[in-house]
């Protein structure tokens, strides 16, 4: 069995989880509900205020899907109860950012304008032009996002600029010098 998918998870009051019909879970929080359909060697058990998975074989498949699925949920149910939140700076000279509906538009030192759209479910604010934040219930929209406004520019290595997460340390290079 999967060590990780060995332990229970705590639901916090005013989350409700119920297993439906053909394995799927469905999780209702403050925040808002997430449903996942669980793969047919797990099984899901609420016992009052915790949920466990189990599996009957103990094949490496198996292992691997009994831990996924107990990761999944215990993201689910911290999503539907206090969400996920991802911070993100833009560094360089006349680097900015701005949310226009459900459109956030770069300014990246590039030709162009850069316009993504937020995906449902993920709310994105910006503060000082160059501070993001990226807030939503599923950690992997969530993730994704932050990572896709990242891809625009990652930080190079010569001056720092980019678009990086808070926190984040960047490599820095020496550059050329005249002989």
């Amino acid at each position: 069995m999967s060590r990780i998918g060995k332990k229970s998870i705590s639901l916090p009051p005013k989350v409700k989880v119920t297993v439906g019909e053909n394995q799927c879970v469905q999780v209702e929080g403050p925040k808002g509900s997430l449903h996942w359909t669980l793969p047919q060697v797990v099984s899901a058990k609420v016992d009052g205020d915790s949920l466990s998975l189990s599996t009957v074989g103990a094949s490496r498949e198996e292992k691997a899907m009994h831990g996924l699925s107990r990761a999944l949920l215990a993201n689910m149910v911290t999503g539907v109860s206090a969400g996920f939140k991802r911070d993100m700076e833009i560094h360089g000279v006349g680097f900015k950012a701005a949310v226009q509906g459900s459109i956030l538009n770069l300014s990246l030192g590039k030709s162009h304008p850069i316009l993504f759209q937020i995906p449902e479910g993920v709310k994105v604010t910006v503060s000082e032009n160059t501070k993001l934040s990226i807030e939503g219930i599923d950690k992997q929209v969530v993730g994704q996002c932050a990572a896709d406004i990242r891809a625009f520019y990652p930080p190079e290595p010569y001056k720092g600029k980019g678009v990086r997460f808070v926190g984040e340390q960047i490599r820095r290079k020496e550059g050329k010098t005249v002989q």
